[in-house]
């Protein structure tokens, strides 16, 4: 059987229909998808169990997949789904999708990778309304069930040089020394106000949507979640992490490669640099060359290494291409 025919089986049979463009809706879920088809399908599934309950309305900006994954989504009738017409990156597709949110109360981002757990999106909602949250980010399970560290601390200097130094090793050291929070008893099992997190799902109040604009389109990819939250917090909200809206991820769903590690690692440097000035900023790559060289016995770091320490380079680095319709 083939994904197609899997997913025309059974991609209406697990719940509600979505809302409609010209319908209002609680909440608009983008997602942007790139050689997406092995997962798409679980998601919207998952995602129509949530609509029993939640007025949703469904968003696909495809980034040119060459694997069927608009084919998938296109059996969907009521979700929107459209390409962008090239591999433009995940904050310009979600640019491109935020011109579908319509009339929404709030805008949900996931990764196509993941499944929503029943009840997260009524969780995330229901935090929102609790402590007046203008970004709520949910718990992150494993394929095995763990949950995922997907909790951060504002980059810092400090941070990135415990990080070059210790790695994921002497957890419990300071804040200021670790830019991951590892706690997972005290930190991911309570509700709680966080800096930032992982951008793999992400609920948005439309008002705050609306007040922070756009996505950052110079990061490709990486860091520009670390970013956008950055720009909400600067916009006098506040992002709070809810143990008890629940998603699975299966990590690495866009795939994964030396040259895209490498791109995570330059892009930490380019998010500093928009922020900082020069001598703030060569510190900080400084501190990201340490890490890569303490690591370089292994290949992915000694190539994240080369393109660190010679910024002509960069310029060969994934980027966008093609432009949306």
């Amino acid at each position: 059987m083939t994904l197609i025919e899997g997913a025309a089986q059974h991609g209406f049979t697990a719940g509600a229909a979505f809302v409609g463009p010209d319908t209002a809706a609680e909440v608009a879920v983008i997602i942007v998808t790139y050689n997406s088809a092995a997962d798409i399908d679980s998601l919207i599934t998952s995602l129509r169990r949530e609509a029993k309950q939640t007025r949703l309305r469904v968003i696909v900006a495809d980034n040119h997949s060459a694997d069927g994954t608009l084919e998938i989504v296109g059996l969907h009738s009521d979700v929107i789904g459209f390409s962008t017409s090239g591999n433009i990156g995940y904050a310009a597709g979600i640019n491109a999708a935020r011109q579908h949110l319509g009339d929404a109360e709030s805008v949900l981002i996931l990764n196509p990778d993941l499944v929503v757990e029943p009840g997260a999106v009524r969780a995330l909602l229901d935090r929102v309304e609790y402590s007046a949250a203008g970004v709520v980010v949910p718990r992150i399970l494993e394929d095995s069930g763990a949950t995922y560290e997907s909790l951060r601390r504002e980059p810092t200097l400090t941070r990135a040089i415990g990080d070059a130094l210790f790695g994921s090793r002497f957890t419990s050291r300071p804040g200021w020394l670790s830019e991951m929070v590892y706690d997972e008893g005290a930190s991911y099992g309570t509700a709680h106000v966080v800096e930032w997190a992982t951008g793999a799902a992400l609920l948005i109040r439309r008002d705050v949507a609306d007040l922070v604009g756009g996505w950052d389109e110079r990061f490709f990819l990486y860091s520009e979640e670390v970013d956008y939250f950055r720009r909400v917090r600067d916009a006098g909200e506040v992002v709070w992490f809810d143990p008890e809206a629940v998603v699975r991820h299966s990590q690495g769903g866009s795939g994964t490669s030396t040259a895209l590690m490498a791109l995570m690692t330059v892009n930490r440097i380019r998010y500093i640099e928009k922020g900082h000035g020069a001598v703030y900023t060569a510190a900080y790559r400084a501190a990201v060359v340490l890490h890569e060289l303490l690591r370089s016995y292994q290949p992915a770091h000694r190539t994240s290494l080369g393109f660190v320490a010679n910024r002509k380079t960069w310029r060969f680095l994934p980027r966008a291409t093609g432009a949306v319709e």
